[in-house]
């Protein structure tokens, strides 16, 4: 029986990696029912401004399953980050980031393969917002005025060891002050496995641990909640570059890989990454980042590595 999957395109260069990872998907043999949706900056005078409309979250909260493109949030427009209200609005408390070295990719380190866990809904990112001169926001500034002194002047995110009947410890954990797990990171990435983030700590750290092995174009994302999981690359929609066939749509692709493993598709998702990084390893089907040199003319485009990934999985294109 086919998994129905709500596919959310994205704006800016989004339904390019987008259309790359259905078919790459679909190719893998995965039986997938799509279930497309539209959000973000395209949809918004259709719907009265709103990014992000309704009939999108019911798709999510319906099939339980999501895969999206990036999505732009325009500046000064008066609405919050789609992405942030996705994860609040569907309480997708738990971001997963993993980051690992593919042979081939252009990287000092040959050997990264950890996971970041990011806290998804509160921090800094909260997106608890009020308009200026509004008497909500003139109580929370009287309220900071006088009780701002009791607010901890430290952050950070409560771990507790994890035992099986209270008979032994399964989890060993250390704690690390932000600043110097990230020279760290840099300097012995091998020695780390999962790292386990406050929201805004969890960002930052995920994209350095992204530049350790090759970039955000090879960084795949998963958000995770009690009733739903919607799967994204984490880096953004390049609007620049859109309709350009140009954009390296691995991060997406490595995202559904992920979002396989969910559905508890293995079999199917150890065979997408495995093409992915058999082209990735030879090296010439791959978007202009991953060349030596970012004006390499022999760089090629969205749909030609998506060509690429699904001959490496014998299929016809």
């Amino acid at each position: 029986m086919p998994h129905r999957v709500t596919l959310i395109p994205g704006d800016g260069t989004g339904p390019e990696i987008a259309e790359a990872t259905r078919r790459v998907i679909e190719a893998s043999g995965a039986e997938i029912e799509w279930d497309v949706q539209q959000a973000g900056a395209d949809v918004m005078d259709e719907h009265g401004g709103n990014p992000l409309p309704d009939h999108v979250l019911e798709s999510i909260r319906e099939n339980g399953v999501a895969i999206k493109g990036p999505i732009t949030t325009p500046v000064g427009t008066g609405f919050r980050s789609v992405n942030v209200g996705l994860r609040k609005t569907l309480d997708l408390y738990g971001q997963v980031r993993p980051c690992k070295t593919y042979p081939g990719v252009r990287s000092r380190y040959e050997n990264v393969d950890l996971v970041v866990v990011r806290e998804n809904t509160e921090d800094l990112y909260a997106g608890i917002e009020f308009e200026q001169g509004s008497g909500e926001a003139a109580g929370m500034i009287d309220w900071l005025g006088k009780r701002g002194d009791r607010i901890r002047p430290d952050s950070g995110i409560s771990i507790k060891p994890i035992s099986v009947s209270g008979t032994r410890r399964i989890v060993e954990f250390e704690d690390r002050i932000v600043d110097n797990l990230s020279m760290q990171l840099v300097q012995r990435p091998e020695e780390y496995d999962v790292l386990v983030c406050p929201n805004l700590y969890g960002d930052i750290v995920s994209d350095l641990a992204a530049g350790l092995i090759g970039g955000l174009g090879l960084a795949p994302g998963g958000n995770f909640g009690t009733h739903a999981a919607v799967f994204e690359p984490t880096h953004g929609s390049a609007p620049k570059y859109t309709g350009q066939n140009k954009v390296n749509p691995m991060a997406m692709m490595l995202s559904g890989v992920m979002m396989l493993r969910h559905l508890e598709e293995r079999e199917v998702a150890d065979r997408l990454e495995s093409a992915i990084a058999a082209v990735i390893e030879d090296g010439r089907n791959v978007t202009y980042d991953m060349k030596p040199a970012r004006d390499d003319p022999t760089a090629v485009g969205t749909s030609e590595v998506a060509d690429a990934i699904i001959e490496h999985m014998g299929v016809p294109v």
